[in-house]
């Protein structure tokens, strides 16, 4: 299975951030799964291909050409290395790789990217889980604000079944699997 994650490409002024992006990549790399990434080595991103690359499972970062600060940097945890012409073509070229997506914490990018991913799934393009590894309640103010749309009668919950809220390994595991059988 191609897992894509996204997430900081800074560690964030928590270490339990770093703990969950090395628990989630272990996992990961245990499991066999390919981690799908955005290449980069720093951060929260470099901490889950670093343990994945350890278990010898394979790594796929994406990186776009047109971003000088990403191309410039060493990608030592990297199995397969794709080059987009832009963020875009990045973007979709990861959605099209993922079988599942995982956003850590991180910043707007992350939360765009997880955002295009959970609203795909929605509208039908395709059926893929989307799980926001929630460490630290990280992802509550978004969980209530999804919340909110649904109270505001703009998300109903029967529509949002591919999303999962949790900080906990085996509850993503078993979310994944099921949601895969469902399929």
């Amino acid at each position: 299975m191609k897992i894509a994650v996204y997430c900081g490409s800074d560690f964030g002024n928590n270490e339990e951030y770093a703990k969950a992006a090395r628990e989630l990549g272990q996992w990961i790399g245990k499991s066999k799964h390919t981690l799908v990434y955005g290449g980069g080595e720093s951060g929260l991103m470099g901490a889950v291909a670093k343990e994945v690359h350890a278990e010898g499972s394979e790594v796929i970062g994406v990186i776009p050409g047109n971003v000088e600060f990403i191309k410039s940097r060493p990608q030592p945890y990297v199995t397969k290395l794709i080059t987009t012409t832009n963020m875009s073509e990045r973007k979709q070229k990861m959605l099209d790789l993922a079988d599942v997506f995982i956003a850590l914490p991180g910043g707007i990018g992350t939360l765009d990217e997880i955002s295009e991913a959970i609203t795909l799934t929605k509208i039908g393009v395709f059926q893929k889980p989307c799980i926001l590894f929630n460490r630290n309640s990280f992802y509550a103010p978004l969980q209530e604000m999804l919340k909110k749309m649904e109270q505001a009668g703009f998300l109903w919950e029967e529509h949002m079944g591919h999303v999962l809220f949790s900080d906990h390994v085996n509850e993503i595991e078993a979310f994944i699997d099921k949601f895969n059988s469902a399929q």
